[in-house]
């Protein structure tokens, strides 16, 4: 059973922790370019302190891509997309989707440039569930039957990458990206409006 002290470091490791998330949260939403050293000074840590959980930038953004993804995860749960009509779940599905964006927006450039090591099984996770809501589409005659779903789910993906795009050049805002968005995903998918 473990002592006094080593409960009490593990909770101090736990706060850096949750401090250190907290800031880069707040500082790359700010300024996406933001060093570890700007992440320290919000957070009121050393560097050597942020450094010692996260041993590097990429494994910091990785913990953030991780708990957004977990939060888009639950919300997916909730939202009933399994038993929802296809075309429901799926402006669903892409309403949450993109509320990750929004609620999260120092994601967008690593978003676009890469998938950070470490955070391919959530995003391998989510498509996965837009594959199997676009195979039930498919199945129930709501979406296109003559390509495959997993083509569909790139093209939905690639479409999302282009209106994040759009909005991180400024030359849509989110509302604007994200009706551009929803509405090329859903001409992709569905075989007839």
């Amino acid at each position: 059973m473990p002592d006094v002290r080593t409960r009490r470091r593990r909770a101090d490791a736990q706060r850096s922790v949750d401090a250190i998330l907290a800031a880069a949260h707040t500082v790359l939403s700010a300024r996406p370019d933001a060093g570890m050293e700007d992440i320290a000074a919000a957070a009121g840590l050393t560097r050597q302190t942020v450094y010692a959980h996260f041993a590097s930038r990429d494994a910091l953004i990785t913990a953030l891509i991780e708990g957004a993804g977990a939060e888009t995860v639950e919300a997916m749960a909730a939202a009933g997309l399994d038993t929802a009509p296809p075309i429901e779940a799926l402006q669903r599905y892409l309403e949450l989707g993109w509320d990750l964006i929004r609620r999260h927006p120092y994601l967008l450039a690593t978003a676009l440039s890469r998938t950070p090591p470490g955070s391919e099984p959530a995003h391998r996770a989510g498509t996965e569930q837009l594959e199997q809501l676009i195979e039930r589409g498919r199945q129930s005659g709501d979406f296109d039957r003559t390509l495959p779903a997993a083509w569909l789910a790139a093209a939905v993906i690639g479409l999302a990458h282009t209106a994040a795009g759009e909005l991180s050049a400024g030359r849509l805002d989110a509302d604007g990206a994200y009706a551009a968005f929803a509405e090329s995903a859903m001409r992709v998918c569905e075989a007839a409006r």
